[in-house]
């Protein structure tokens, strides 16, 4: 899993280590023109806020801590080569373009004008930066799935959108199969009367599992099903509603309409955007279509497992501002991954 993104953040490590300059010597530190060198300025972390001052790194600073401490700047010039190969790296991994500038500015500042000592390990530097930036990039609106469906009314509404093809369904059974391991009693919603066999599909997973299904007859208005299911749940104190939606594109005018007539009819507790790690670039542009149309809640991201890159999982998070609750890692019922940045920064890093 994330193989390829690792590999080529390795090499960023690796790069920075090889174009951090050799210690000189203090007689050649005399004959360095004695001029100040300006490194260009931290970026501000965010819209709105005040850039950070210049750092000026003198000849004077520069030979102080070579001389008397012992310790070497790492410079701009160090970094450009690395930088630059790390978006590249990056935007090969299927990482969005404005979430790969992000990383690399944060890495930048993070690095820029620091003082190590001498033979002290650039790239662990390098690499302190790189786990900062990504998890920073990561941890947007973190929301603890778990600790959400334990402090939520009664019964809990959990609507699922996406696009055809990405996994939706089987997700739902395995979101079904998690809450059900975990105590909670349950009742599925087959709001996708839009698809033929989509209810006969929810109905095998839900069999599957041990959940009862509300269903009405093809082409029924779905808002009506979710409804009905969520009175069922009321009258049989069931505690979540799983509502399974008619896969759409966010294009599709009247599917989105009868999507927000869903929510209108029976305000979700959470909406939850699903799509394939693998399907990289697609999946963050497609979430962020359905997030300005509906403004989901957090996303899962099916076939984590195969996917060599790791840019969705980066991405999607950014772009939308929603974090990421599931992944799903296998076939089985149970091969659902809660969501943790800091497992994903630390298997990438490893």
């Amino acid at each position: 899993m994330f193989d390829k993104l690792r590999e080529k953040l390795q090499i960023f490590k690796k790069s920075v280590e090889e174009k951090q300059a050799a210690p000189a010597a203090p007689a050649a530190a005399r004959d360095t023109p004695a001029a100040e060198k300006k490194v260009a300025p931290a970026e501000p972390e965010a819209v709105g806020e005040k850039p950070a001052p210049e750092k000026k790194i003198g000849f004077g600073d520069k030979v102080r801590a070579l001389v008397l401490e012992q310790e070497l700047f790492i410079s701009e010039k160090d970094l450009e080569e690395p930088l630059w190969e790390l978006q590249m790296a990056l935007l090969e991994s299927d990482v969005a373009l404005p979430v790969a500038e992000e990383i690399v500015g944060l890495v930048k500042k993070d690095i820029l004008g620091t003082r190590r000592k001498i033979g002290m390990k650039v790239g662990s530097i390098a690499g302190d930066a790189l786990r900062n930036s990504l998890r920073k990039i990561l941890s947007v609106n973190r929301l603890d799935f778990d600790a959400f469906i334990k402090g939520a009314k009664r019964p809990t509404t959990i609507v699922f959108v996406g696009v055809n093809g990405t996994g939706k369904t089987t997700s739902i059974a395995k979101v079904g199969e998690y809450l059900k391991s975990r105590g909670y009693s349950l009742v599925i919603a087959a709001a996708d009367t839009f698809r033929a066999g989509a209810t006969e599909q929810i109905e095998k997973h839900a069999e599957n599992i041990g959940i009862k299904v509300i269903k009405h007859q093809e082409g029924a208005d779905p808002a009506a099903v979710v409804y009905d299911a969520v009175e069922h749940a009321k009258a049989r104190k069931k505690d979540i509603v799983l509502v399974d939606t008619a896969g759409r594109m966010h294009t599709n005018v009247n599917l989105m309409d009868q999507l927000k007539k869903i929510c209108r009819v029976v305000p979700p507790d959470l909406i939850l955007f699903v799509d394939e790690a693998i399907a990289g670039n697609d999946a963050v542009e497609r979430g962020k279509m359905f997030n300005d149309a509906i403004s989901f809640h957090g996303s899962i991201l099916t076939k984590a497992d195969a996917d060599a890159k790791g840019g969705a999982a980066i991405s999607i998070a950014h772009t939308t501002g929603k974090p990421i609750l599931f992944l799903g890692v296998g076939q089985k019922y149970s091969d659902l991954m809660k969501f943790d940045p800091d497992w994903l920064v630390d298997k990438l890093l490893e």
